[in-house]
């Protein structure tokens, strides 16, 4: 360049500094901007490193693959827990593939399962972490199945709880998933399991009768029960467990909210699909859980087999439900409905009857013409899951304690000649009539 012809260019940076300095910053800026925005800029002040190079803008990558875990199991009289491990193994991926374990290896492993396959696979695919279930899944994971897993489903872990899981030989059903480096753990959630719940509808069932009287009617609740308060649960809520099944969004502005209420014991298929066609009619389902007083009120001082924050879970669980009231009351006033939004109350046809039928719940919601009886889609009920308990509890209760003592024993000091003669005497003890 030559001075003497662009002196007035040096001229100007010594009158006004200022204004070149902020020409050649703006200069630099729209040489940058051509490198990652490709927009207009200045192509004789192109720098050697622009800030794209570094780093510091890269945009995020639209082509990574998802990560995909599956997790299997019976999913047999399906609780809180299932739904708890569920999350946990979805909080290990992107996609939870779930594997329900069929019928026939269910009574070749575990005894007679309570619910059908049918049943089983609508309490799975309705839980908000499931992205897909592939029925008739083994019970034990083989090398051939896990071959299937990674190539066919593209699984990248198998995921199970940190409670033991053994087939009937006494091996671990997940050591091929560990041999191949492929095997995930995650925490059990204590307070509650299969067992338990067995023991309390069965205890249930023992206060039922002897509630009884000499006519066959039913004594409403005067006091506590002592069979009852003998199982009471373990699991002690917390607000952070309500977070974790929470969807944690409200309705929008304008939306349409349903509402939808019961005692919803010993969820099942029967409340997940009239939870789901409630949701069909509406933006968003606000449901109202009954109290355990409530609860006992109107059914019986045996029920509710499952207490309120257990419920609530097992409920706040469903991809269909957004939101929930816990220990709502029995009657729907006025005032609920102008608090909460409701724009159409909904009641299946299928349902527990009520001892106390002097007053109708939803006598307000009928007067302001927003009240919608829907057919039930499955007539299967609390009562009835219940009662296929008691059918067939001999066989449950049995083998579910054989292989609760053999993981109780299996880790101690003890002669297998010790550990048949336990297993002999529990096995008298649990078939003895109720």
């Amino acid at each position: 360049m030559d001075y003497e012809h662009n002196s007035w260019i040096w001229e100007g940076v010594n009158y006004y500094p200022r204004v070149f300095g902020g020409l050649m910053v703006t200069a630099a800026l729209l040489g940058l901007s051509t490198s990652y925005f490709g927009g207009i800029g200045v192509p004789y002040l192109s720098l050697p490193c622009s800030w794209s190079n570094l780093g510091i803008f890269h945009k995020k990558k639209s082509g990574k693959r998802r990560i995909r875990v599956y997790m299997d199991g019976c999913f047999d009289l399906m609780h809180y827990g299932h739904a708890n491990a569920l999350r946990q193994a979805k909080a290990l991926g992107d996609e939870l593939v779930v594997g329900l374990v069929s019928d026939e290896e269910i009574v070749a492993n575990k005894g007679p399962p309570v619910l059908s396959m049918s049943e089983r696979l609508a309490l799975v695919s309705g839980l908000k972490w499931v992205d897909e279930v592939i029925t008739d899944a083994p019970y034990a994971i083989t090398e051939k199945f896990l071959d299937r897993l990674f190539h066919e489903y593209k699984i990248d872990y198998v995921i199970h709880g940190d409670d033991p899981c053994l087939l009937p030989d006494g091996t671990d059903a997940y050591a091929a998933a560990k041999k191949a480096g492929r095997y995930k753990q995650i925490k059990r959630t204590e307070g509650v399991s299969s067992t338990d719940i067995v023991g309390r509808i069965l205890s249930s069932l023992r206060n039922k009768k002897s509630c009884e009287d000499h006519n066959g009617s039913e004594v409403k609740p005067q006091e506590e029960n002592p069979s009852q308060a003998s199982h009471i649960a373990q699991f002690l809520p917390t607000s952070r467990r309500i977070v974790q099944f929470s969807n944690g969004k409200g309705p929008g502005p304008n939306a349409r909210i349903v509402y939808i209420d019961g005692a919803f014991d010993l969820f099942h298929a029967g409340h997940v699909e009239i939870l789901k066609k409630a949701r069909e009619l509406g933006d968003f389902l606000l449901v109202g859980i009954h109290s355990d007083e409530t609860v006992s009120e109107h059914r019986g001082n045996h029920y509710p087999i499952m207490h309120l924050h257990e419920r609530s879970l097992s409920v706040l669980a469903s991809r269909y439900v957004d939101e929930v009231i816990i220990g709502s009351p029995w009657e729907i006033t006025k005032d609920m409905i102008t608090t909460f939004n409701i724009s159409l109350v909904v009641h299946g046809t299928i349902a527990e009857k009520s001892l106390n039928c002097e007053l109708d719940p939803y006598e307000v919601p009928k007067s302001m013409g927003i009240f919608r009886l829907l057919e039930s889609p499955k007539d299967i009920t609390t009562a009835t899951v219940a009662q296929r308990i008691m059918a067939n509890h001999e066989a449950y209760v049995v083998i579910s304690s054989i292989r609760f003592f053999i993981s109780i024993f299996a880790s101690q000091d003890l002669t297998n000649l010790q550990i048949l003669i336990g297993i002999v005497n529990l096995l008298f003890e649990c078939i003895r009539p109720i």
